[in-house]
């Protein structure tokens, strides 16, 4: 059974959290992107409640968390921030066993397991692209760049009225399959759900893109050429698993380039059929990644009472 409970963080912030499984047992820590919400997990994290503890919150400013107006509230630090209090409140003195995160929270969970490498012991990373890679492609790939105009777009302090305006249709838009159909996951009730979510809360989530100096380069602003991220900002060690939807029409497959020097422990799984909404189209996939990453985790003498737990673990992935 899934619920909604409120995490007061030591340094103010409060995180909304669907929730699932027993407290104090390992924790698996999922982070939704833009324009979702923490509900887009539910259906994943179920099948892990019997030997975890399943945490999804809506991210700072987002839906019940805290709703920041400042726009430099959403720089990286304090996002990660969030998250390494979080896992110390649902955690104590222990690492997540695994976070799982897509697009925006893909970003910060790849900026966590660089900088706190200690509160996570794998990860989980769905059609969201490594900070190096990203700047790499912004300055020299112009198909990035041109995919990754929306961006300028998301910045505008006029972004969020006009997204919302014509019953959100610019947002829905963001779902629309190549054919311009809205996808068949994305039902009446699920439309529901997303429409008060964006009410609540689009004006904070779309800070997001205003704090981040990660925007492609146009017209004048060339602010991206500049950057050069430290090297201290590119190295993790913690094992890591990419699941990449290749129809993502935002997020090019060269982003998976060249990840090796600053991923050593990486591997990576393809799913061709999948757009960047991998999430809602194949959640079966994340599923059994996910339970295959977990499988592989465990000691021995755990193995055979997680095999009877009733996932599928002879399955042959889309690659």
């Amino acid at each position: 059974m899934i619920e909604t409970i409120h995490h007061q963080l030591p340094h103010g912030v409060t995180l909304a959290c669907r929730s699932c499984g027993a407290p104090g047992k390992p924790l698996l820590l999922f982070l939704h992107g833009f324009p979702e919400g923490s509900f887009i997990w539910d259906g994943v994290m179920t099948p892990f409640a019997d030997r975890w503890r399943c945490l999804a919150p809506d991210l700072r400013g987002y839906g019940q968390s805290s709703l920041p107006s400042a726009i430099d509230a959403y720089k990286p630090k304090a996002l990660v921030q969030d998250l390494v209090a979080l896992i110390a409140a649902e955690s104590p003195g222990q690492p997540a066993a695994g976070v799982i995160a897509h697009d925006w929270g893909g970003a910060l969970a790849w900026n966590l397991a660089i900088q706190h490498p200690e509160v996570l012991q794998q990860l989980l990373i769905i059609n969201a692209p490594h900070p190096g890679a990203f700047v790499r492609e912004l300055q020299h790939n112009p198909a990035q760049q041109a995919a990754s105009q929306y961006m300028h777009f998301l910045r505008r302090s006029d972004a969020p009225a006009l997204l919302l305006a014509d019953g959100a249709k610019r947002l829905w838009d963001f779902f629309r399959t190549p054919e311009g159909r809205l996808p068949v996951w994305l039902t009446p009730e699920r439309q529901a759900m997303y429409l008060a979510h964006w009410q609540q809360s689009l004006t904070t989530a779309c800070h997001y893109y205003s704090a981040s100096p990660l925007v492609p380069p146009r017209g004048e602003d060339q602010s991206i050429q500049q950057l050069q991220l430290p090297d201290v900002l590119l190295h993790t060690t913690v094992p890591t698993h990419i699941l990449w939807g290749q129809q993502d029409t935002a997020l090019l497959p060269e982003l998976l380039n060249g990840l090796a020097p600053w991923v050593p422990h990486l591997s990576i799984t393809y799913a061709p059929d999948a757009s960047h909404w991998l999430v809602h189209e194949r959640p079966d996939l994340v599923i059994r990644q996910l339970h295959q990453l977990l499988r592989q985790s465990l000691p021995k003498r755990e193995l055979s009472a997680f095999e009877k737990t009733g996932q599928n673990t002879d399955f042959i992935l889309d690659y």
